[in-house]
């Protein structure tokens, strides 16, 4: 009896463990797929957002259509590597609700390889548009340099399977960051 009731409480504390767990979600492009864990725990705002988006179908039409690379950001002092998707066209970005910003200093997820994090103008204008890093970015974290109102951006969760496929992305063709043929986003799904 005692086997079974140690047996029985095993199968409690894994069930609410695997409960806890970070949702995890999968974006399908035509290059390959990605795997991201999602911080609920960390960012809840940023990351409830994202999945609302996700659970409404919002990225139906979204692709990847900006690659930042060392060779490609001439002008700017501080060169960061990321890639960027979304819906892209401000004529729909522009009707989506906007959300608070999270930094790096609150939620402590830095942008480290791999990270996805929320694209915005000002502080508390970001939507739909992301980006994840390729290598360590920490002039993108709070009090980085990239953006000089020092905030940094909303980090949210990270790449768990397909790096191959964020780094392929990066290296096709673009125009001043602008990829000149963009990477559809064949579906962006929770998966649990």
């Amino acid at each position: 009896m005692k086997h079974i009731y140690l047996l029985l409480v095993s199968v409690i504390i894994l069930a609410d463990f695997a409960s806890a767990q970070n949702p995890k979600v999968e974006i399908t492009t035509t290059l390959g797929t990605i795997e991201l864990e999602i911080f609920k725990d960390k960012a809840p705002i940023t990351a409830n957002y994202f999945l609302e988006n996700v659970n409404n179908n919002v990225f139906q039409n979204a692709f990847f259509y900006r690659v930042v690379r060392m060779d490609n950001q001439p002008n700017n002092d501080i060169k960061i590597e990321v890639i960027q998707g979304g819906l892209f066209f401000d004529s729909i970005v522009d009707q989506k609700p906007t959300i608070a910003h999270e930094t790096t200093k609150e939620t402590g997820i830095l942008h480290t390889d791999g990270v996805i994090s929320m694209a915005r103008n000002q502080p508390g204008s970001a939507s739909t548009e992301f980006f994840i890093c390729i290598g360590d970015q920490p002039n993108l974290d709070f009090e980085g340099m990239r953006n000089p109102d020092g905030q940094g951006f909303a980090a949210f969760g990270k790449v768990i399977k397909g790096m191959d496929v964020v780094k392929l992305i990066q290296q096709q063709k673009d125009d001043e960051q602008m990829l000149v043929e963009r990477i559809d986003i064949l579906s962006i799904t929770r998966i649990q």
